[in-house]
């Protein structure tokens, strides 16, 4: 399986440095089967089954994106260099990971200050990362990182505009709960009190899981044989109740339908040795062509990366030829591809849902 299998033309237009407002008037490909339909979000609740459940990850993303000063003494006096710095995830000895540009120009021992409430010495390099301690813990770090932080946006937009005040609230799902994503699970962004709400009408249950996003998941594939990619590993928690949730909607006949390739990810880790099961740890679970799903039924995704493990993701879902199909049809049809971009949902047929769909008039 070669990574050129996962390949396709995306004109740049089409990359999305805005989401849709309201949420939920994103435009929705569904591709049920080998049909393709042109939809809304807002046409959701109609495209799914009282009693179907969606698994939402419930993740919070920190501001996560830093810049600051680093301040030197020489003999003509201070000399200071710009300092950014992307955290990554926090280390059990206190310290956080980061990302640090420009590294060179920062030595063990020097303090970058990002304000007036948040600084932080470089403790040392660990793997080309930085390995940072802050002058703040718990709640009061929280507040200075509110402060002082920006939204991690994506490289594909970071670097067509810098991440604003709108970012915040845009970059952060309704339902975020647990702090600790550099990453939105972006699926779940087209989603509001509304269309929850109409959701609900509908008879469609909600459970929430949690994984928290890292930055390893805009990372390419670097390897042309693709069983070969190792993937970033992430934390994530499927609580008991989460699974008795799951496996009482599969008793019934319900379909279980993650929002977002990291939910997915997470009910499949927990599922890997047969039923739903409460699970907790660091999960680096690579899904492509070929994988066999234990627990989804179907997927609410936004539209990836040419070549990126979340297009072998859906490939794996619902079979190459017909995902080449789906996004040769979403390219002619102008819709807004990746983080702020428009949905899919993904319906592979017979072999996943047992009843045809019922959908509202």
């Amino acid at each position: 399986m070669k990574l050129s299998d996962f390949d396709f033309d995306l004109p740049d237009e089409l990359i999305a440095t805005r989401p849709a407002r309201p949420r939920s008037s994103a435009r929705m490909l569904v591709a049920e089967g080998d049909a393709i339909h042109d939809a809304r979000v807002t046409d959701l609740p109609g495209w799914l089954r009282p009693g179907d459940r969606l698994v939402l990850n419930d993740t919070k993303v920190i501001p996560a994106r830093l810049n600051g000063t680093r301040t030197r003494q020489s003999a003509q006096g201070e000399v200071r260099a710009r300092i950014e710095a992307t955290l990554l995830e926090p280390r059990a000895d206190g310290c956080w990971a980061a990302l640090v540009k420009p590294l060179k120009k920062l030595k063990p021992g020097e303090e970058i200050v990002f304000s007036d409430q948040l600084s932080a010495v470089l403790d040392r390099v660990e793997g080309g990362q930085a390995l940072l301690r802050f002058n703040r813990t718990g709640e009061d770090f929280d507040a200075a990182l509110a402060q002082a932080g920006a939204m991690p946006l994506p490289p594909y937009i970071a670097g067509k505009r810098p991440a604003d005040a709108r970012d915040k609230d845009d970059y952060q799902t309704v339902w975020a709960r647990h702090a600790g994503a550099v990453a939105a699970p972006t699926a779940s962004l087209h989603f509001d009190d509304d269309l929850l709400a109409a959701l609900q009408a509908r008879g469609v249950a909600f459970t929430h899981v949690t994984l928290h996003v890292g930055a390893g998941t805009f990372l390419p594939v670097k390897v042309e044989d693709v069983t070969t990619h190792r993937m970033h590993a992430e934390w994530g928690r499927v609580s008991p109740q989460a699974a008795d949730e799951i496996a009482a909607t599969r008793a019934r006949g319900g379909r279980i339908i993650p929002v977002g390739t990291t939910a997915l990810r997470l009910i499949e880790s927990a599922a890997r040795d047969g039923g739903i099961a409460p699970w907790e740890g660091e999960t680096d679970i690579f899904i492509y062509p070929g994988f066999q799903f234990r627990v989804t039924d179907a997927l609410m995704t936004n539209f990836h990366l040419p070549k990126s493990t979340l297009l072998m993701l859906v490939s794996a879902l619902m079979g190459q030829d017909r995902m080449k199909r789906v996004y040769a049809h979403a390219v002619e049809a102008r819709y807004r591809f990746f983080s702020y971009g428009d949905a899919s949902l993904l319906l592979p047929g017979p072999s996943h849902a047992t009843r045809a769909p019922d959908r509202m008039s």
